[in-house]
């Protein structure tokens, strides 16, 4: 929580000093208006719905939720591991991903951050970063949301390899949508917190947005230690920064 609240704060500086354009967001004129669609599209679903879940779902009761959901996606963590050559991860996340699946009743209850075994979090846009390939350019997806070029084909990846994905195809209709629904939810409602200091921080909200993204995916890649930039006189706030907070992100 603490080191996503740093990113976003990071995000709010940036967004204050970005320009209206980038190299890295040729798009941005589509990507706005399909950001607008985006948000028109939360603030009357997913949001009220949100909202209803956090006052409604004790926080015990959303940790077991989010732990379950977190269970199924492990297997793309685990394949992302050894794609990029950290086979002692890889391993230990395949350790951590049977016990929460047996020890922890099918994934409820994180049995294995209770043994040392730390959550990781690895995908195919990670991997492809990781091989060299470039980030192309910043894509704002309907509904969806941020996204990019190299980043894509880890979000299909990312899909294939949830095991909700198919468990939704076995499970009977009602019960499909009420899981589906569920995972939304409690996904957004993860979220609201940040938002709301999008709202009432960013003086430019798609560019609050398209930096934080940005900076968390460095972040990700690097495994939460990217590669200092060259020190200029203009960055001499932003190395303070990172200077104050830098344990916060290890």
């Amino acid at each position: 929580m603490k080191k996503c609240v740093l990113l976003l704060l990071v995000a709010g500086f940036l967004a204050g000093c970005a320009t209206a354009e980038n190299d890295y967001d040729p798009l941005e004129p589509m990507n706005r208006k399909v950001d607008a669609f985006n948000t028109v599209v939360d603030e009357a679903t997913l949001r009220p719905l949100a909202k209803g879940y956090i006052a409604v779902v004790p926080d015990e009761g959303r940790s077991v939720i989010d732990n379950f959901f977190k269970n199924l996606q492990e297997p793309n963590t685990i394949l992302n591991d050894f794609l990029q050559g950290k086979v002692h991860q890889g391993l230990s996340d395949t350790y951590r991903f049977v016990i929460n699946s047996t020890v922890g009743v099918l994934g409820l209850f994180d049995v294995a951050s209770h043994m040392g075994l730390k959550r990781n979090k690895e995908d195919f846009g990670q991997t492809l970063a990781v091989w060299g390939v470039d980030q192309g350019a910043y894509i704002v997806y309907p509904i969806l949301g941020p996204n990019s070029v190299r980043n894509t084909p880890g979000t299909v990846m990312s899909y294939l390899l949830d095991g909700a994905t198919y468990f939704y195809m076995v499970a009977n209709a009602p019960i499909a949508l009420a899981a589906t629904s569920l995972k939304y939810i409690n996904e957004r409602a993860n979220i609201e917190d940040f938002v709301k200091m999008r709202d009432e921080m960013a003086l430019d909200a798609y560019v609050f947005v398209r930096e934080g993204w940005r900076q968390s995916r460095i972040y990700s890649i690097y495994d939460g230690h990217p590669p200092a930039p060259q020190s200029t006189e203009d960055d001499a706030f932003d190395d303070e920064f990172d200077d104050e907070f830098a344990d916060e992100f290890d």
